[in-house]
């Protein structure tokens, strides 16, 4: 039996390979009832989302984001839920850390070319379309051209973070991402632990910082894994949270949305640090569905 709820979804506005609309209509097919659209550095996709949406009622899709951050020797992912994404101080920020972004992927695609593997920039667009540029854009033009055969083979020798092509970005560090998930309203939860390199003095440090939620159930992780993160997030007082991190890369394998998520409470307990981040600053959580 499929999860009801999935907190991690991506879709074109990022490095997603379904649009908005399509990845609704799929998660409406898979029996989901709570959902989150979390696309990198981006809330492009919501309102397709939420438009879609109204076909199904009993489809509850909560707004949400993933950040990049770095620490020394590690790249630390976090997710922020009911974030105020019609904010427009919050929409200049991302639409910095989106160029970013561009720039850094066309420095990949050259650092590509010297070690012989040849794509063409202007393709690697093509395939993001109007979405916040990815590595994952340029793993599918390397699958087109031959150089792999699926996108995830790209990663561990060209575009991981110690493959040969990887160029580094600006990015906040934790805390900083902590503070401004919080100023925009969104609760901060640390993505797929178990992929970080000292996990758990990382997680205690994250905790400090003030993240307030843990992504347990990830349909990635080994069952042992997620007991073990669940005993994490408990230790911690951390909310459990998870998802799918749904991409439709086509990568064989690939859990499709609601593999593996966490109960219906967990969003309950979303909403109620949602509202505690609001009261705390003055205003009302966006809770209610979309």
């Amino acid at each position: 039996m499929s999860a009801l709820v999935d907190l991690h979804l991506h879709t074109t506005a990022s490095d997603g390979r379904l649009s908005p609309a399509e990845l609704v209509r799929l998660l409406a097919e898979q029996g989901l009832k709570q959902v989150a659209i979390s696309d990198h550095d981006t809330t492009e996709g919501l309102e397709e989302a939420f438009a879609a949406a109204k076909e199904f009622p009993d489809m509850r899709i909560i707004p949400a984001i993933e950040l990049s951050t770095d620490i020394p020797g590690d790249e630390v992912h976090m997710l922020g839920y009911f974030l105020r994404h019609e904010d427009e101080e919050l929409q200049t920020i991302l639409r910095q850390f989106r160029a970013g972004r561009l720039e850094r992927g066309r420095m990949i695609v050259e650092k590509l070319a010297t070690l012989g593997i040849h794509v063409e920039w202007e393709r690697v667009q093509e395939i993001a379309g109007e979405g916040a540029v990815g590595r994952p854009h340029i793993a599918l033009a390397m699958v087109e051209k031959g150089y792999c055969k699926e996108p995830k083979d790209a990663f561990p020798e060209y575009l991981g973070r110690n493959g040969l092509a990887y160029v580094e970005r600006s990015k906040m560090t934790p805390p900083e991402a902590v503070e401004m998930l919080i100023r925009f309203g969104a609760v901060p939860v640390l993505a797929h632990p178990a992929y970080l390199v000292n996990m758990e003095s990382t997680i205690a440090d994250l905790a400090e910082a003030g993240i307030l939620g843990l992504e347990v159930h990830y349909a990635q992780f080994s069952p042992e894994t997620v007991e073990q993160l669940a005993r994490l997030a408990s230790q911690h007082g951390l909310i459990p949270c998870g998802g799918s991190d749904y991409h439709g890369l086509g990568n064989e394998g690939e859990p499709l949305p609601g593999t593996l998520g966490p109960p219906l409470e967990t969003v309950e307990l979303l909403e109620q640090a949602a509202e505690k981040i609001a009261a705390a600053a003055g205003r009302q959580a966006r809770v209610t569905a979309e």
